[in-house]
């Protein structure tokens, strides 16, 4: 098992926070974001963790190599981070990932180490999906069948059909890896796709007929951190820890 880690973008959102530091380093209580979310990694057993760098990077890099000796780094730069989003970003992992099973983290999302465990131990490929939502035009949304089985993901889907928000953790097999980088790799030949999700390549895997699997994580700890609005609620959420 491998990890990925988006962090190329500005957080432009959050600004003047992020003037001078990544987002990821925002601090949430006395760690930041990014401490938080390899010390889970590192609590689940994995080494092998690649950062895709953009904004600022030099800062993320020291930081890692500081203080994380038992991790195994790689570090790959979208040196185009201000034109693309995190399509562009997921497809420079290509390379790093291979044939092999990995987990994919927005860099902006603080959550507690259940969260990593139940989306491990599941078998399939599989979304972290929170049901506590209230869903609108941002969000994420997923529908599935009765046995749990991902059917219907994106923002644009119906929210009366959505179970909940995928979260922006997500567990993704070799089989889906390979489907997932080929639609990446094919929207990202034109530069117009450049503003375009991960998640908007989702689908594919779903219409490929590949399990995909909804983990509900519902009632557990997580923040995703867009806005002022957001960070607040993280150190409100995280205080005692």
């Amino acid at each position: 098992m491998k990890v990925v880690i988006l962090a190329a973008g500005v957080g432009s959102r959050i600004r003047p926070l992020t003037d001078n530091k990544p987002k990821s380093l925002l601090p949430i209580g006395n760690k930041s974001i990014l401490e938080r979310m390899l010390e889970n990694i590192e609590v689940a057993g994995i080494r092998d963790v690649i950062i895709i760098t953009g904004y600022l990077e030099e800062q993320i890099r020291n930081f890692t190599y500081k203080n994380f000796k038992n991790l195994n780094f790689t570090y790959k730069r979208n040196d185009i981070y201000s034109e693309t989003n995190t399509g562009y970003s997921l497809l420079l992992a290509r390379e790093f990932v291979g044939a092999g099973d990995f987990v994919k983290f927005d860099a902006d999302v603080v959550f507690e180490f259940k969260i990593l465990k139940k989306l491990i131990n599941c078998p399939h490929s599989a979304l972290c999906i929170d049901r506590n939502i209230n869903l609108e035009a941002e969000e994420v949304k997923v529908r599935v069948d009765e046995s749990g089985k991902i059917v219907e993901v994106g923002k644009s889907m119906d929210p009366k059909l959505a179970l909940g928000e995928s979260i922006g953790i997500e567990k993704i097999n070799s089989d889906a890896g390979k489907v997932l980088f080929a639609e990446l790799e094919d929207l990202m030949k034109d530069k117009a796709n450049y503003s375009r999700y991960y998640d908007d390549s989702y689908p594919t895997i779903v219409k490929a007929g590949l399990p995909m699997t909804a983990v509900d994580i519902t009632g557990l700890k997580w923040v995703e951190i867009d806005t002022h609005d957001d960070y607040e609620l993280a150190l409100k959420t995280f205080d005692q820890s």
